[in-house]
């Protein structure tokens, strides 16, 4: 996960451009949802960030990348999910191996911004978003617990490094029970507000084509100057794509301690959209010991706020943010 795009899929519904990612542990962190999201739990010194870089074929630089995540199987790994169902308001232990060519649990792997695996998991709606980092039994089996807010089709994505392999995200479907109401997606935006911050959005999508977003924090109407690293940066983006549900791991250009990256206001990436179409963008930044996530509905080729969006909407959303 470095300062450049890492494409990977969520589900067979969603293709984007972007980049997070969480600590799991006892409990599972609020949602960006129903108006103002809840605050994150502070974190403990395991979500610290690394300055490891990351390599591998799903990372890309600042050119286009093929979409990930779409596949359950990929280069002789299977995202094998052992809790395909969950019940939707009931807080339940999501479990999942990755298998080798022969079927073996992967027990090893290169750590990517401090962590092994990073999971994904959003409503195919994405409405639902959550960034998790799970943890591992030494049979290789991974588990963390997750408390989904509605009923509905979900896609989980583990993005991670098998030791002396290539980077890859694999994706598999998990429905959550329930009554099942589907939400529209928001209409696009280029402001946010989550847990009393404030995040605007600069900058557009171009499909096919390396651009500068930049998102500046303020709280209150004063800019936030002091954001705190989070997992080896300032900020992370993920972006999925409407519709197929492409997952895009984006990272931030420049990082702590670099003598030239400022701990805000602004947060800059540089993403390429692998087609036109809405996508769905989520920022994980860190201020004052707690994670806060703003979303935003963006259109690539258009700037933020500016265009209409296949669904329009106006429900509220149910962003998850991360879990531990």
């Amino acid at each position: 996960m470095h300062t450049g795009l890492r494409i990977t899929a969520f589900a067979a519904a969603l293709a984007a451009t972007f980049g997070t990612a969480y600590g799991v542990g006892a409990g599972v962190d609020p949602v960006v949802a129903d108006g103002t999201p809840a605050p994150h739990d502070a974190h403990d010194a395991r979500d610290e960030p690394s300055t490891r870089p990351t390599g591998g074929g799903g990372h890309a630089g600042h050119g286009s990348a093929p979409a990930g995540g779409l596949q359950i199987s990929e280069s002789g790994y299977t995202l094998d999910l052992a809790t395909p169902r969950v019940t939707a308001g009931q807080r339940t232990e999501l479990r999942f191996t990755v298998r080798d060519v022969n079927g073996e649990a992967v027990t090893a792997y290169q750590r990517e911004h401090d962590r092994e695996v990073h999971l994904v998991l959003a409503s195919r709606d994405l409405v639902t978003y959550r960034h998790l980092h799970p943890t591992r039994a030494a049979d290789g089996t991974w588990s963390t617990p997750v408390d989904l807010p509605a009923a509905g089709g979900y896609r989980v994505f583990a993005d991670f490094t098998p030791a002396g392999a290539e980077n890859l995200t694999l994706g598999a479907d998990l429905a959550a029970s329930g009554r099942y109401e589907p939400a529209r997606l928001p209409a696009p935006n280029g402001a946010a507000r989550t847990d009393g911050y404030e995040v605007e959005l600069a900058g557009s999508l171009r499909p096919g084509m390396a651009s500068e977003l930049k998102l500046k924090v303020s709280r209150d109407g004063k800019p936030v100057n002091d954001l705190q690293p989070y997992l080896g940066a300032y900020g992370h983006l993920v972006a999925l794509r409407s519709g197929d549900l492409a997952y895009l791991h984006v990272h931030p250009n420049g990082e702590p301690g670099d003598g030239a990256t400022r701990p805000g206001p602004v947060i800059s990436f540089t993403a390429t959209a692998p087609s036109g179409g809405t996508y769905r963008l989520f920022l994980d930044f860190r201020h004052q010991g707690e994670v806060h996530t703003a979303a935003f509905t963006v259109r690539a080729g258009s700037a933020p706020g500016t265009q209409e969006t296949a669904p329009a909407a106006g429900a509220p959303e149910h962003t998850d943010g991360h879990g531990h």
